[in-house]
């Protein structure tokens, strides 16, 4: 073996990091380095032996730390290592990109910003938290964000809140796409990534033939607002790729629903047909929101969607949970012709009858796509949910042991929270502007609706793990599964949650499978 100073030419030749080097870590919740500050605290830390004090059977990594100890022993080079540190930081700089981080996430809260610099250690939002995972397991989220590097106080990049998720492919980078809050990023940053994301869609949906992989790969980070409505159409099915034979499909299936309106919908009185349509009548001033529900002309269109899909699918007929389906498709395509910021708040008197019957045929056309893969949800005794329900509970048991045998020892069931999950597809848990959110991404996934939403739904549940785990009664664990606190969620939320769910869809792929049988 070399001797020792030989050795330390060796680790000293490169200036590459040293393996348990300092390196410092960014972002709200960990202060940057200061060596002005802690330089004095890192040479009074006793060094540790790096050594075994007792002879004991060496295993190889043990002969490997031994043979390199020099290379963790810091020694003459913290000094060298701090003025490192100095020579890249700034601590003006440093301060300042704290100082606008707390700004940005104070805004969000709807507080004043902090305005010292111990306010670095406050917490970040529970929505935003990954949950934490159980002791000696490691079937939960990974870190949200890797590693962070330094940046000038003018980049954009020290106010992000999301980064590249270690467990996602590059097709499923998480990206705010949409509805973003702009508070959560700089205007300029912010403007720059939609108009560069913007273009890309616009690009691909301008060729003689969309290119779907392409265009799902894009979605699945969600889809910018003034190109999600004709995405929609593509994703599910309703257009075709060809650009020049879109018109002509638009207008046939147009023609086509409202030929099917002037054939049944006047039989909606007929004694076989009449309880159904009262139901549908009951449920849509139920449905949310109650602005867009409570415009006669929005009411109108729902029951002659929900009607006539019913009278042509015999074999489920009209049950309750369909009616949600329809909002955020509607949404969607009257968002078009409106300059409305909120989904909550669109109002459809200005829009002209010409185009409101246009939005009503594609609608329906969309939801009919979309219920044809989870039909079998809301056939007799709805085999579909019962199905899913049961898979959600393996699924759970294997991702979160602690959780669901708290669920059990306290005798909550699944079906009595997640009956609604799958039955509404979370439509009722948050709120319209994160299901659009979380439609981009479903109609990106192959059986989207019917397999990635299993993954979804586990991974909603083991988000609030902390809060199920302090309740320790019935009834308010109960209350709390079926009331969860989501109504402040944005697209960074369920960017979170979906990325939780991609994980899980490769990490316990195979949990539900003998219920496939």
């Amino acid at each position: 073996m070399a001797s020792d100073g030989a050795r330390k030419q060796f680790w000293k030749r490169s200036n590459t990091k040293l393996p348990g080097s300092i390196q410092h870590v960014y972002g709200a919740q960990h202060p940057p380095f200061d060596p002005l500050l802690h330089g004095t605290l890192l040479k009074s830390t006793a060094k540790m032996p790096t050594t075994p004090l007792k002879a004991k059977r060496v295993s190889t990594f043990q002969e490997f730390e031994s043979s390199t100890s020099d290379a963790w022993d810091a020694g003459e080079d913290d000094d060298e290592l701090l003025a490192m540190a100095a020579e890249s930081l700034n601590t003006e700089v440093v301060m300042e990109t704290a100082h606008r981080v707390l700004r940005n996430h104070s805004q969000r809260q709807g507080r004043p910003a902090l305005r010292e610099a111990p306010g670095l250690q406050q917490k970040p939002r529970p929505e935003v938290e990954s949950p934490s995972p159980p002791s000696g397991d490691l079937r939960l989220v990974k870190s949200v964000s890797e590693s962070h590097t330094s940046c000038p106080a003018e980049s954009a990049c020290a106010a992000t809140p999301l980064q590249r998720s270690q467990s996602l492919p590059h097709s499923a980078t998480i990206m705010l796409g949409g509805t973003s809050d702009p508070s959560t990023l700089s205007s300029s940053a912010l403007s720059e990534r939609e108009a560069s994301r913007l273009d890309k869609f616009k690009q691909l949906l301008a060729g003689p033939n969309t290119d779907l992989e392409e265009l799902r790969r894009l979605s699945w980070s969600g889809i910018p607002k003034p190109v999600r409505p004709m995405t929609w159409k593509l994703l599910s099915g309703y257009l075709p790729a060809n650009v020049d034979r879109r018109p002509a499909t638009l207008q046939r299936k147009q023609k086509e629903y409202f030929a099917f309106i002037e054939h049944y919908y006047h039989s909606r009185s007929d004694d076989v047909h009449q309880d159904t349509y009262r139901q549908i009548h009951i449920d849509i001033p139920r449905m949310s929101p109650e602005v867009l529900l409570l415009q006669p002309k929005v009411t109108e269109i729902f029951e002659r969607i929900l009607f006539i899909w019913a009278i042509r699918h015999p074999a489920s007929g009209y049950v309750q949970g369909i009616n949600d389906l329809v909002t955020p498709f509607f949404v969607v395509f009257i968002c078009e012709y409106l300059e409305a910021e909120e989904v909550d708040a669109v109002d459809v008197s200005g829009v002209p009858a010409e185009v409101l019957r246009n939005i009503e045929a594609d609608t329906y056309w969309c939801m009919s796509k979309l219920l044809d893969g989870i039909q079998d949800n809301y056939t007799f005794a709805q085999p579909g949910i019962q199905m899913k329900v049961k898979m959600l509970e393996e699924l759970v048991s294997r991702i979160d042991e602690q959780v669901h045998r708290h669920l059990d020892q306290h005798e909550v069931r699944y079906l009595q929270f997640a009956f609604r999950w799958m039955n509404n597809l979370l439509m009722r848990e948050v709120p319209l502007r994160c299901t659009i959110r979380l439609w981009d991404t479903y109609q990106s996934e192959p059986e989207g609706f019917s397999h990635f939403h299993l993954y979804v739904c586990a991974a909603f549940l083991v988000r609030w793990r902390k809060e199920i785990l302090e309740e320790r009664d019935f009834q308010e664990l109960l209350l709390f599964l079926q009331n969860l606190p989501t109504a402040h969620w944005d697209d960074e939320d369920i960017s979170l949650l979906l990325a939780e769910a991609y994980r899980l869809k490769f990490a316990f792929a195979d949990a539900p499978n003998h219920y496939k049988k």
